[in-house]
């Protein structure tokens, strides 16, 4: 069954895949929770690598605390919450942003870079306690790394 996010990922990728070919600059794609679809941002904030046709970055933004008091073994009620909207920044090892990526309703996200070395640097976002921690990643030759993201609530 295709999905609307298997198709904006197809998407996504084919548009970036195209922009490499023809040396255009490639616009950055975010997704917005009330929309499947994806959008292009209002500038590219950069031009990436030319991504391989399968290789990326993907992951989930969360949030915890949930709950004043974690018990054992842990409540499902305050497990860590998906963080919608946050803006990830990829950087490659001179610090050069090569992407930009928003989170979903779910948390998740994910973006086409070429193989190689990067820092994901999470920006700021309305009510969380600080900014998450940058995450090094390598993407290997056609595959996609894995990372997680994780925002801290404040609560105590």
């Amino acid at each position: 069954m295709t999905t609307p996010r298997t198709i904006l990922l197809a998407m996504a990728s084919l548009v970036l895949l195209v922009a490499a070919c023809t040396q255009a600059p490639a616009a950055t794609f975010s997704t917005s929770s009330t929309s499947p679809t994806a959008t292009p941002a209002a500038t590219p904030t950069a031009t990436p690598a030319s991504p391989a046709a399968n290789s990326g970055i993907r992951g989930t933004a969360t949030a915890g605390p949930v709950c004043p008091v974690e018990k054992n073994p842990p409540d499902p009620a305050c497990a860590p919450r998906p963080v919608a909207g946050a803006v990830l920044v990829v950087r490659d090892p001179s610090g050069s942003e090569v992407a930009r990526v928003t989170t979903g309703a779910d948390g998740t996200f994910s973006v086409a870079v070429a193989p190689g070395t990067y820092t994901v640097v999470p920006q700021p976002v309305d009510g969380m306690m600080g900014t998450a921690a940058p995450v090094d990643v390598t993407v290997a030759t056609g595959s996609v790394a894995t990372i997680e993201i994780g925002y801290d609530t404040g609560i105590r």
